[in-house]
C-alpha cells in the first residue's frame, strides 16, 4: 500500500494538485482535524520499502451511518477535497460509492444546517472517487492481482520451503493453515508454487469419500519415495455439506489413519508482514499514478472506477460492477454452486484450479512413472513396430457418450512390438484396467445399455487414441544463462505431458548434451520437488543451435525420434528455435512442433511482457538496495551507485528503480550524455539540501554506456558532490541469478507449461499423416509463448524475428519503456509529459478472457 500512497502524492504534485493524507482510514475522515493532513514531497520519503501503510487503516462503524458520512463531508469541504483515491477492499469500496452518491443531499443537508456556504457548495459540488484494491485475499473481481497478494504468497512460500527442510528431514507430513476465509487464491496458488500435495479451498470442496483418497494418495507417493507431505488449508475451507475443514481436523485423520508424524502449524498475521514483493511495489507504483490520472479525466457523469490489473495490463473497471460480482461469488458459495462460485472468480482462477488438479493426480501413468534408470536407450522408441487398424462400429446411447461419433471410426496407429513377436491382436490392445462406465442412470436414452461389444469397441477406440499419443516423444531442453523458474516449468511440461500420455525427454546441457546423446526420459517422480529450486536442473548452455551444427542436431533429433521440441530459456533459445525454423527445408528432423518458453533475468525475448526469471532478479534487487540504503543509516547525505545486470537490455534496471525508489536509472535504450549525468547530480544536490532527503540510488545497466562505465559515473558524481553527499559503488553480478524462485515465477512456469502441453497435443494431433510420422512446416508450428498485455499468446517465430535486434539481443519494441517517465516523476524529475497506459474495460473483459494466465 505504501508503493501506492507515494504514487499518489508524487503524481499528484506532478499535475500540480494538493494532496491530503487521511490517516485511519474512514475513522480518520470521520474524526477529522489532525487525522487530516496536507502531504509534503518529503513525507512520502522512504516508504516504500515498508510493508502496512504509513497512514493507517481502521474500520469504522460511523461511516456506515449516514450521520457519519455527513461528518465526513464537512471535514473533506472544509479542504476543499474533491477528489478521493480509496485503497481497500469491496466493504471500503462500496462505502465510498456510496458516499459519491449520496454527495450532493450531503451537501444539501450541510447547507440547511448552516454548515456549508453556498460558495462553498458550487465549489465542491462533485466528489470523483477512484479504487485500488488492497487484499492479501485476491478476492475483489475485475482484478488479476490485488495490492499485497505477491507478498503475502512470499511469507507463504518462504513459510513452506523452510518447513520442508525439517519435514524431509523427519518424514513428517505438515498441513499448514493460510488466510482465506472467504477466497482460496493464496492458498491455491500456495499450492501451485510448493508442490503441496492436497489444498482446501472454499470455492471448491473436496469431491466424494474426501478423506480415503486423500489418506491413498499419501500412500502412494510414500511408497514412491517422498519423504514429506504438504497440505494447505485456507482458514475458510468446507466440505460439501458446509462442515469446516479445519488444520486440526486433518492432521487427526492422518494421524489416526495412516499413523504419519503430523504436525500443524498457523501462518496467521505473519502472512501480513514482511517488506513488500518488488511486484507489489511496482504494481502499488503504477495503480497509484493511474489512480490520479483517472481522477482527472472524471466528470459528473463518470462512474466510480476501480484501476486494476489484466494481464499486464492496467486498466480502468466500473467500481460497483467489480462489487457486484465479488458479493454473487459468495452468493454461489452459499447456495452450494460451487462450479458457479469458480466461473465467477475468473479465468485466471479458474486456470490455476484447472492446471493443480493436473498436476496432483492420485496416481500418474504408471508406465511411465519410473523408466528403468539401468536402460538410457530406452529414450529411443524400438524400430520395431507393428500397424494395427481397427474400424468401429457402435450405436451410441447415454448423455456421456454423446461426444464421440455415432459414425463409423477407423485408427490407425503403430504400436511399439517387441523385437521378434507377432503385431498385436485389437482386443489384446484392451487393457483390463480401461474400463468404461455404461450410461448414466439419469439418462433418458430409450435405446437401453450399449451392447458389451460396443463397450469393448469403444475401449478399444479410446485407447488406441492413447497409444497414438503414448509413442509420441517431446524433447524438453535449457538453453541460455540460468534463471529462476526453468525449473518449474520443466516440472509442470513433464507431468502434465504424461497426464497426457506423451513421453518426455530431457536433454542435458543445451545442444551440446543433444548432440552428445545425454537424453533421457523424464518420469513423474524425477521431477519431484522442481518447482521450488533455482538455476536448470536440466543443465544449460548459452549458445545457439548454429554453433553446435544443425545437422549434428538433425541427425539426434531423428535418432531420438522427437516428434516436438519445447526449449526454455532466454534470447538464444529464441534465436536457435528461429535458427530450426529456418532450416525446415533442409532438414526435416526440424519439421516438427517447437515451442520457446522465455526465461532469462534480461527480460529480453520478444513476444513476451514477462520472462521467467525476471521477477526473482527483481525481488533480488530490491532486497540488496533496501541493505544498501540501510547500511547507510546514521550517516548523512550518502548517495549509492549501483550496477544490474541485463546485457543490452534494460529492464532490470528501470523496474528495479522503480521498486527501489532510485533517483536515476541509465540503460543502453535511453540515450544520456555527460550533461544529462552533471544535471542529475544538481538534481540529487537540490534533493538532499532543499526536499530532506538523506539518500540516493541510482541505478546503471552494465552495457548502458561503453564510456560511462559504472565507475566513471560513481568518480562524476563523488566529484561534484563533494561537500554535499559521499558516494558509495556496488556491481550486484550474480546474485541477481541465484536464490530460490519468486511465487510469481514458480506460478508462472507451471502455467506456462500447461499452457504448451495442450498446444503441443493440438499439434501433433493436426500434423500427423497417414504413415503416422509428425511432419509440419507451417508457421504457426513453431512459436514463442508470451504474456502480450492482457493475454497470453503463441506467437510464429517468424513474425518475432522482424522485431528482434539479434546483434544486440533485444526486442525493438519493449513495453516497460514508458514506464520510465513515471520513475523519473516519482524521483521528481521535470518530465515533458505523462502519457497513462491504461485502458477502459468491462468486468467481463476482465474476468471471462480465454487467454489468461
Amino acid at each position: 500500500m505504501n508503493g501506492a500512497v507515494r504514487a499518489v502524492v508524487r503524481m499528484g504534485f506532478y499535475l500540480g494538485c494538493k494532496v491530503y493524507f487521511i490517516k485511519e482510514g474512514y475513522q480518520g475522515m470521520v474524526d477529522g482535524g489532525d487525522n487530516i493532513v496536507e502531504a509534503t514531497w518529503s513525507s512520502v520519503s522512504g516508504i516504500l520499502q515498508l510493508g502496512g501503510t504509513v497512514i493507517g487503516s481502521a474500520r469504522c462503524k460511523a461511516f456506515r451511518e449516514r450521520e457519519g458520512r455527513l461528518i465526513a463531508a464537512k471535514n473533506l469541504i472544509e479542504r476543499g477535497i474533491t477528489n478521493l483515491v480509496v485503497i481497500g477492499g469491496d466493504g471500503s469500496l462500496t462505502g465510498a460509492n456510496l458516499f459519491r452518491q449520496e454527495w450532493a443531499s450531503l451537501l444539501q443537508e450541510l447547507q440547511q444546517k448552516g454548515d456549508l456556504s453556498q460558495e462553498q457548495a458550487i465549489r465542491c459540488q462533485h466528489l470523483n472517487i477512484v479504487g485500488m484494491v488492497g487484499s492479501i485475499d485476491n478476492d475483489f473481481c475485475g482484478t488479476d492481482m490485488t495490492i499485497g497478494t505477491d507478498t503475502a504468497l512470499h511469507r507463504i512460500i518462504e513459510a513452506v520451503d523452510a518447513i520442508s527442510t525439517t519435514a524431509t528431514s523427519h518424514q513428517r507430513a505438515f498441513v499448514l493453515e493460510v488466510m482465506g476465509r472467504h477466497c482460496g487464491y493464496l492458498a491455491l496458488v500456495a499450492a501451485l508454487a510448493s508442490e503441496a500435495d492436497w489444498v482446501f479451498i472454499p470455492e471448491w470442496p473436496p469431491e466424494g469419500d474426501w478423506e480415503q483418497i486423500l489418506c491413498n494418495k499419501l500412500s502412494v507417493e510414500r511408497n514412491l519415495g517422498q519423504r514429506l507431505n504438504i497440505i494447505l488449508v485456507a482458514e475458510g475451507a468446507l466440505d460439501r455439506e458446509g462442515n469446516a475443514i479445519t488444520a486440526d481436523r486433518v492432521k487427526n485423520l492422518l494421524t489416526e489413519r495412516l499413523k504419519y508424524d503430523t504436525r500443524v502449524t498457523v501462518l496467521g498475521h505473519v502472512q501480513r508482514g514482511g517488506s513488500p514483493s518488488a511486484f507489489d511495489r511496482i504494481l502499488g507504483s503504477r495503480m497509484g499514478a493511474e489512480a490520479v490520472l483517472a481522477l482527472m479525466d472524471a466528470n459528473p457523469d463518470t462512474p466510480a472506477c476501480v484501476v486494476s490489473l489484466e494481464g499486464n495490463q492496467t486498466v480502468r473497471v466500473p467500481l460497483m460492477e467489480c462489487v457486484s460480482r465479488t458479493k454473487a461469488v459468495q452468493e454461489a458459495m452459499d447456495a452450494k454452486n460451487f462450479e458457479e462460485a469458480v466461473r465467477l472468480r475468473g479465468k485466471s482462477f479458474q486456470n490455476n484450479l484447472a492446471t493443480y488438479r493436473l498436476l496432483s493426480k492420485l496416481r500418474p501413468p504408471s508406465s511411465l512413472c519410473k523408466p528403468d534408470a539401468n536402460h538410457p536407450q530406452s529414450a529411443v522408441p524400438s524400430d520395431s513396430t507393428a500397424k494395427v487398424t481397427v474400424k468401429v462400429n457402435v450405436q451410441l446411447t447415454g448423455k456421456d457418450v454423446t461426444s464421440l461419433s455415432s459414425s463409423p471410426k477407423t485408427i490407425q496407429t503403430k504400436v511399439p512390438t517387441p523385437s521378434g513377436s507377432s503385431p498385436p491382436r485389437a482386443r489384446d490392445l484392451v487393457p483390463t484396467n480401461h474400463a468404461l462406465t455404461g450410461p448414466r442412470k439419469d439418462s433418458k436414452s430409450t435405446k437401453g445399455p450399449l451392447s458389451e461389444e460396443a463397450m469393448r469397441n469403444l475401449e478399444a477406440m479410446r485407447y488406441l487414441e492413447e497409444i497414438v499419443m503414448l509413442h509420441r516423444n517431446i524433447g524438453v531442453m535449457n538453453i541460455g544463462a540460468p534463471a529462476c523458474g526453468m525449473n518449474a516449468a520443466v516440472r509442470s511440461f513433464v507431468r502434465l505431458c504424461l497426464t497426457q500420455n506423451i513421453r518426455v525427454l530431457g536433454i542435458q546441457d543445451s545442444f551440446d548434451g543433444l548432440c552428445e546423446g545425454q537424453v533421457h526420459p523424464l518420469s513423474w517422480t524425477h521431477v519431484q520437488g522442481w518447482a521450488g529450486r533455482g538455476g536448470s536442473l536440466l543443465g544449460t548452455k548459452k549458445q545457439l543451435a548454429s554453433d553446435a551444427g544443425l545437422g549434428r542436431i538433425a541427425e539426434k533429433m531423428h535418432e531420438f525420434k522427437l516428434d516436438g521440441l519445447l526449449i526454455v530459456g532466454g534470447f538464444e533459445a529464441f534465436h536457435s528455435a528461429h535458427e530450426l525454423y529456418q532450416a525446415r527445408g533442409q532438414y526435416p528432423s526440424f519439421c516438427v512442433p517447437i515451442c520457446v518458453i522465455p526465461c532469462t533475468i534480461s527480460n529480453n525475448v520478444p513476444g513476451s511482457d514477462f520472462s521467467l526469471g525476471a521477477d526473482t532478479a527483481l525481488n533480488e534487487i530490491s532486497d540488496i538496495c533496501d541493505r544498501i540504503k540501510q547500511s547507510a543509516t546514521g550517516t548523512k547525505r550518502r548517495v549509492f551507485v549501483v550496477e544490474t545486470m541485463g546485457g543490452y537490455c534494460g529492464y532490470l534496471a528501470t523496474m528495479s528503480a522503480l521498486a527501489a525508489g532510485a533517483d536515476a536509472a541509465y540503460i543502453f535504450e535511453e540515450k544520456f550524455t555527460v550533461s544529462d549525468l552533471r544535471d542529475d547530480v544538481y538534481h540529487l544536490k537540490d534533493k538532499i539540501m532543499n526536499a530532506g532527503v538523506q539518500r540516493g540510488l541510482v541505478l546503471r545497466n552494465e552495457s548502458a554506456n561503453p564510456n560511462y562505465t559504472t565507475d566513471f559515473i560513481y568518480q562524476l558524481f563523488a566529484e561534484e558532490g563533494k561537500g554535499t553527499f559521499s558516494v558509495r559503488m556496488n556491481v550486484l553480478g550474480h546474485m541477481q541469478q541465484g536464490g530460490v524462485p519468486s511465487p510469481f515465477d514458480r506460478n508462472y512456469g507451471t502455467k506456462m507449461a500447461a499452457k504448451c502441453v495442450n498446444w503441443f497435443k493440438q499439434m501433433l494431433e493436426e500434423s500427423v499423416g497417414s504413415d503416422g510420422r509428425v511432419m509440419t512446416k507451417k508457421p504457426q508450428s513453431a512459436v514463442l509463448l508470451g504474456m502480450q498485455k492482457r493475454f497470453l499468446a503463441f506467437t510464429p517465430l517468424e513474425e518475432l524475428s522482424i522485431n528482434a535486434d539479434f546483434d544486440l539481443r533485444l526486442p525493438l519494441d519493449q513495453w516497460w519503456m514508458k514506464l520510465r517517465p513515471l520513475m523519473r516523476i516519482l524521483a521528481k524529475h521535470k518530465v515533458p509529459s505523462y502519457v497513462t497506459e491504461v485502458e477502459e474495460v468491462d468486468i467481463v473483459d476482465v474476468e471471462e478472457s480465454a487467454d489468461k494466465i
